[in-house]
């Protein structure tokens, strides 16, 4: 029976390997996409301020942080479009930047069989308008954005942390939050609790020393100034 399965899967595997999962350039679909984002951007002047498609294949739509319900909107209800999932909402900090946060929405057409990215920009006091009135969806990736990135989206139903404990300060994902946080929880016997203290650390976080005192090989190790390399003995018999 193993050694049926295995001839089996031989082919199979044999298969995978000769055709691999990158997924082929194809310069009409490329060109499609690209005179799509040009389409997108003529019936959305206002709101649409770049079009650009990745080495992927996959289209990217910069707009304003006003255009976020009308560009969806169209995305999701236009003949040509249908992109009635959204797969991903994600949040990018970069702090150097003057709109220091960068918020991709990424949708999915079953009927075309293609994605799309939308891209907008905000602060860490301009909000966001919500995208839950197009896409149910976006309910929890709003509040976990929310959450690591402090973004702020006007008319959610229930802005709230999703991942962090209750009465967190801080945003873990933006750039300028430590590593190693503000704040540990752990049980105390005593009170027979968990507890959370300031965070103490012996040594700064991700600060780590490679050398050695033991390592005694001068192969494995710098020669000090005045020191001499000793050579281990030959253990060729002597003539």
């Amino acid at each position: 029976m193993a050694s049926r399965l295995c001839r089996a899967i031989r082919p199979v595997a044999n298969f995978a390997r000769k055709q691999p999962t990158v997924r082929p350039s194809n310069p009409l679909l490329k060109k499609q996409m690209k005179d799509f984002g040009t389409y997108i951007a003529e019936c959305l002047p206002k709101f649409v301020q770049r079009v650009d498609v990745t080495y992927t294949d996959e289209l990217e739509i910069m707009i304003h942080p006003d255009g976020v319900v009308p560009v969806l909107t169209f995305l999701k209800d236009h003949t040509n479009a249908q992109f009635l999932s959204i797969a991903d909402i994600a949040g990018v900090d970069v702090p150097t930047r003057e709109y220091r946060f960068e918020i991709v929405y990424n949708l999915l057409s079953l009927r075309y069989n293609t994605r799309v990215r939308v891209k907008t920009y905000t602060d860490e006091l301009t909000p966001v308008d919500s995208a839950c009135e197009v896409y149910a969806g976006a309910n929890w990736y709003e509040r976990e954005i929310w959450d690591m990135y402090g973004v702020f989206f006007a008319n959610h139903p229930d802005l709230r942390r999703i991942l962090t404990d209750y009465g967190f300060e801080g945003h873990p994902f933006r750039k300028d939050f430590p590593l190693s946080g503000y704040v540990e929880v752990r049980y105390d016997d005593e009170v027979k609790r968990c507890v959370v203290e300031p965070i103490e650390l012996t040594q700064e976080f991700r600060k780590f020393e490679y050398s050695t005192p033991w390592e005694t090989f001068p192969t494995y190790r710098k020669l000090e100034a005045g020191e001499e390399e000793v050579k281990p003995e030959s253990t060729e018999p002597k003539k």
